[in-house]
């Protein structure tokens, strides 16, 4: 069977340094561990090489990776063997870049809400990302996207005491 690649190893090079760190940070809040953080991440971006889908643009391919990642994540995170391993380990971690894991103080409690709300957090806090944008790239009314931005709002703040 042949396969017609619809890239070259330039542009798979390309997209992959474009958007591997806005990947890695997705599945992180996910997985948890760097280990199964990187294999999400290649399996992210295996997805992307030998699919045929052909983007209309930087922020088409970039929708396209995020949503596949929420995908490989949460199919890895069904895994009955899949072991979760403490935040605790996660100090030292870097980003690819060079970047720390904790960009924020926030970061362990952004980990710890539900799956729901970790997508939208990181594309509108981190991304910079309008609901609008975030509930089209996620195939979700944006009434939906708004709630969760506030219910991961309130819960932040009952997680952090307060105000």
């Amino acid at each position: 069977m042949t396969h017609s690649l619809l890239r070259t190893d330039k542009e798979i090079v390309e997209i992959y340094s474009r958007h591997v760190r806005t990947i890695y940070r997705v599945c992180i809040a996910y997985m948890r561990n760097p280990h199964d953080t990187e294999d999400a991440v290649h399996d992210t971006f295996m997805k992307m090489i030998t699919s045929n889908t052909a983007f209309e643009s930087e922020e088409h391919e970039k929708a396209w990776l995020i949503r596949t990642a929420i995908n490989v994540c949460k199919n890895a995170l069904k895994h009955w063997r899949r072991k979760v391993e403490s935040m605790d380990k996660m100090e030292d971690l870097e980003y690819p870049g060079g970047q720390s894991a904790e960009t924020s103080g926030l970061f362990d409690e952004i980990c710890a809400l539900p799956d729901r709300y970790k997508a939208v957090v990181f594309l509108y806090y981190y991304e910079g990302y309008t609901s609008a944008e975030i509930a089209k790239m996620l195939h979700k009314p944006q009434s939906t996207i708004t709630n969760h931005l506030s219910e991961a709002r309130k819960s932040l703040r009952k997680m952090l005491g307060g105000d």
